[in-house]
């Protein structure tokens, strides 16, 4: 499903020396995987996750989605397979703080071709365990079950990748082992997981590891 060759990417900064956050980094993650990402912070994970999103593009190297080239698509052609692949969960919840949890959830369906979107993000919510929650705010919400909203939304286009960037970074550890088990049952569903974090233990819940450090991937773990 994923294929990265030889990617390298470099930021400029005003008055400092340009940062190299990945070198020729190369990696493969077959359809239906749970991989995890591990690294310590500045050590190229970002970088790596916002090009398998479709957020950013290498300076050099070759991406295929699905076999196709990435390098070969403009910028609607990206906005459109990444809305239509790929559901991001952050660390940062990003819910709109007046939005009940079902119109958070259904925000993403606005930019969707989708003929048919009536009851997608009910459906959506009962996914995570949270059907009695759907007119609660944010802030009538627990910390788990913000996040478990912000999973939701990122399923209601039915993705094949769910690419999950610190997903319990904001959690106590009983609410991100609930976090975890979500995303386990979905991999077990056949949905593939791609998750970046800098904890050893949240990155055990995936089949395979890859560690990153200062831009290059060093070690593989299955």
């Amino acid at each position: 499903m994923i294929e990265i060759n030889d990617v390298s990417k470099s930021y400029k900064r005003d008055h400092a020396p340009e940062v190299k956050a990945l070198d020729n980094v190369s990696l493969r993650i077959a359809k239906g995987e749970f991989a995890a990402v591990v690294g310590p912070s500045g050590s190229g994970k970002t970088t790596l996750m916002n090009i398998i999103g479709l957020l950013d593009v290498p300076d050099s190297g070759s991406y295929k989605l699905n076999g196709k080239e990435t390098s070969e698509l403009d910028i609607d052609e990206l906005a459109e397979l990444r809305n239509k692949q790929i559901g991001f969960v952050f660390q940062q919840f990003h819910l709109l703080p007046k939005t009940t949890a079902k119109e958070n959830v259904e925000l993403p369906l606005v930019y969707s071709d989708r003929t048919k979107i009536t009851g997608l993000a009910e459906e959506a919510l009962a996914m995570v365990g949270l059907r009695e929650r759907m007119s609660h705010t944010p802030e009538e919400l627990s910390g788990g079950q913000q996040q478990k909203v912000a999973i939701a939304r990122a399923l209601v286009n039915n993705p094949e990748i769910i690419l999950a960037d610190e997903p319990t970074g904001n959690l106590d550890s009983k609410s991100g082992e609930d976090i975890m088990e979500i995303f386990r049952d979905l991999n077990s569903n056949g949905r593939t997981i791609i998750l970046i974090t800098h904890d050893k233990k949240i990155a055990s819940y995936a089949n395979r590891t890859f560690v990153i450090v200062d831009g290059t991937i060093t070690e593989e773990k299955r």
